[in-house]
């Protein structure tokens, strides 16, 4: 039995294994209609959540199967009182794999540790969110094709985006990548994520102004400034708007940079850039879905 829940819990290999899967999937989807019919996704959502949550959810419908669960700890019995290593040992008597978000780090690592079903890891704080790097590494592979010596910019919260620090991370394992790492002072990278980079010798720099450094990139990845990971509404509101793309950003970009978000957008991304054919955040969430039915299919062994 699998768990995901770093984006490190997957090799190279794997991950070129659920893309490739991921690839078929979007090319024949009649042909994966039934792989888990009969098979039920327990969705534990201790937080809101949108996309992840539906897409998750759609994954499983599209795949044949079915889902339970919840969407907020307030309809729970974490209201009550109850432990996440109970609800996971409870789950994992209804349904045959789990998919968990808690704000908690750490949360996803004890489910995993006691359910006896495979545990997805939906995000855990601000520590990792692993389907999302995998949903990241689908669309760049799928609008890119590659993965290898491409300079990527990830631009707005750095400290607290946990798609950023597990994006980073994935990338780290492929050949001749650079990082463009665009933020306030006070929304760097955190210290272990620099070290990182630093200590494996990755090409990287630190810049403040988004305009300086746009032009060089393949990839630029957005990320909004999240109130809910701030102690202080002052600090949020000096920072939220500290960068926002639109289309004189744009203008000094290459022709065939792909803009990622993962939503949901704020203002950091201006509504006027969603027409320019390089934005392809929307196109982002649909491949979430393929690749969280290839993550599915996988944990459970139908494929």
């Amino acid at each position: 039995m699998r768990h995901l829940i770093s984006p490190m819990d997957l090799s190279v290999e794997e991950i070129d294994r659920l893309l490739t899967l991921a690839d078929r999937i979007i090319d024949d989807p009649k042909a994966y209609a039934h792989k888990c019919e009969g098979k039920k996704l327990a969705t534990l959502f201790y937080e809101p959540s949108t996309r992840t949550r539906l897409s998750f959810e759609a994954a499983m419908l599209e795949l044949g199967g079915s889902v339970l669960g919840f969407s907020s700890a307030d309809s729970s019995s974490a209201s009550k009182g109850e432990t996440v290593a109970d609800t996971a040992r409870v789950v994992s008597c209804y349904a045959d794999i789990i998919a968990i978000r808690h704000p908690k780090e750490g949360a996803a690592t004890v489910a995993a540790s006691k359910a006896s079903i495979p545990v997805i890891n939906a995000g855990d704080g601000g520590h990792h969110h692993p389907t999302q790097t995998l949903t990241d590494l689908m669309t760049i592979h799928r609008l890119k094709d590659r993965f290898d010596h491409l300079t990527l910019g990830l631009c707005g919260d750095l400290k607290f985006g946990r798609t950023v620090h597990s994006l980073i991370k994935a990338m780290c394992r492929y050949e001749g990548v650079r990082f463009i790492l665009v933020s306030p002072p006070e929304l760097r990278v955190p210290d272990y994520i620099r070290d990182d980079l630093v200590s494996g010798g990755f090409d990287f720099q630190e810049v403040e102004r988004l305009e300086d450094a746009i032009g060089e990139m393949d990839v630029l990845y957005m990320t909004r400034v999240q109130r809910e990971r701030f102690f202080n509404e002052e600090d949020y509101v000096r920072l939220r708007d500290s960068y926002i793309l639109d289309t004189e950003k744009m203008k000094l970009a290459k022709e065939d940079m792909i803009v990622l978000h993962p939503l949901p957008r704020v203002n950091e991304i201006a509504v006027e850039v969603d027409d320019d054919p390089r934005a392809a955040y929307f196109k982002q969430v649909l491949f979430g879905k393929y690749i969280r039915m290839a993550l599915i299919m996988t944990l459970l062994e139908v494929e």
